[in-house]
Parts: structure tokens; C-alpha cells; sequence
């Protein structure tokens, strides 16, 4: 199993417009082959600091999301909002 972990500082533009890709998203994400979970998290302190949380059968499947239609359509609409660059670590239960 992976986890997928994205760290994500945004203009506040970007901010509104990842939470309403996210909400109309998350289904598709979550239908995606091997994929169990998928969350967004904002930051208590900041506003414009985000965190997806998605877990994943195996690396392969979280790859074929990557390069899926569905991530190359979201993508590109929130990279022009990225105050910082983003963050990304896959991580497995040691």
C-alpha cells in the first residue's frame, strides 16, 4: 500500500478553485484503479496550505492516475496558482 501525501501553498484563487476540483474530483480519483482513499486537508493556521492524503494499491497505480486524462485535465489549472512549489513524498508502512 502507498500513501501519496501532496503538499500544496496556493494564491488564494487557487485555494478556492483546488477545493471545488477536489469536490468535483474525488470520485473519479477514488474510482481509479488501486485507489482506496483520497482526502484534502487545509492547513489550521494558513488558508492557502493544502495536503492530499490518497492511498494506493502500488506505486504502478498511483502512476497511471499521473499520467490519466483526468490528472493531466487538473493539473495544469491549479499549477498557475502555486505560490511555492509543491511538495511530494510516496510513502510505504516500514
Amino acid at each position: 500500500m502507498i500513501t501519496r501525501i501532496v503538499k500544496l501553498h496556493l494564491d488564494k484563487q487557487g485555494s478556492i478553485l483546488l477545493q471545488d476540483i477536489f469536490e468535483t474530483n474525488k470520485l473519479l480519483i477514488k474510482g481509479m484503479r488501486g485507489c482506496h482513499e483520497v482526502q484534502l486537508l487545509a492547513d489550521h493556521e494558513n488558508p492557502n496550505l493544502f495536503f492530499t492524503i490518497s492511498k494506493w494499491d502500488s506505486i504502478n497505480d498511483l502512476e497511471r492516475y499521473r499520467n490519466s486524462d483526468l490528472f493531466k485535465s487538473i493539473w495544469p489549472k491549479l499549477k498557475v496558482h502555486f505560490t511555492e512549489p509543491p511538495c511530494a513524498w510516496s510513502l510505504t508502512r516500514s
